[in-house]
């Protein structure tokens, strides 16, 4: 089993890589779809902006290739948010892969933006297998300044300001808001569960 990462450039690429390799998990980097014909999963990690961030997908070719792949895809942060139809970050289409749209945190008072840091998973589906063994109130590290709203393809959900999606899955399109990689333990487990989605 391997898993292509996919190559957008951003920041948490190399963290991605060494949590992989913590598990012993087989991956490769993929700079287009070409590179990722043999693996198994993809893996669409980001840190930044949604416009540069789709602009580079749709110049590697694989904003058009995801809208077409059957293999398990997990978006992780800006990733999990590109696999929206809309961004209001930038005003920008993504790829369209899972229904909803991108919508900045509110404000509040004592809030800071972005929230950087550990926030509980509140489980919203019973029995999902990205969350096996992983329990409720389990904590996990975010960064971000947008989310996507709570609906039927949450499975996972935080407040922070608002209660927002956290981890969402659609058939075989998953993702996590928060960051997988830094969440130790139970980002692991994540990880793992994704690396056995489908066998």
């Amino acid at each position: 089993m391997t898993i292509a990462i996919i190559d957008t450039g951003c920041a948490n690429l190399f963290s991605v890589q060494a949590a992989l390799d913590r598990l012993g998990l087989a991956h490769i980097l993929a700079g287009t779809p070409a590179k990722a014909v043999e693996a198994d999963r993809l893996v669409l990690p980001g840190v930044g902006a949604a416009g540069p961030a789709m602009e580079r997908l749709k110049k590697s070719g694989w904003a058009g290739a995801l809208k077409s792949e059957t293999r398990p895809v997990l978006g992780i942060c800006l990733g999990m948010q590109l696999l929206f139809e809309r961004s209001a970050e930038g005003d920008v289409d993504c790829l369209g892969l899972v229904p909803g749209r991108i919508a900045p945190l509110p404000r509040f008072a004592g809030g800071v933006l972005p929230p950087m840091g550990w926030n509980a998973l509140d489980v919203e589906a019973d029995a999902d297998p990205l969350l096996d063994g992983v329990l409720p109130g389990s904590r996990v590290y975010f960064v971000h300044s947008y989310a996507a709203a709570i609906g039927e393809i949450t499975v996972a959900s935080c407040v922070y300001g608002t209660r927002f999606s956290a981890i969402i899955r659609s058939g075989n399109v998953m993702g996590c808001q928060f960051h997988p990689e830094r969440s130790g333990e139970v980002g692991m487990r994540i990880l793992k569960n994704f690396s056995r989605y489908c066998e």
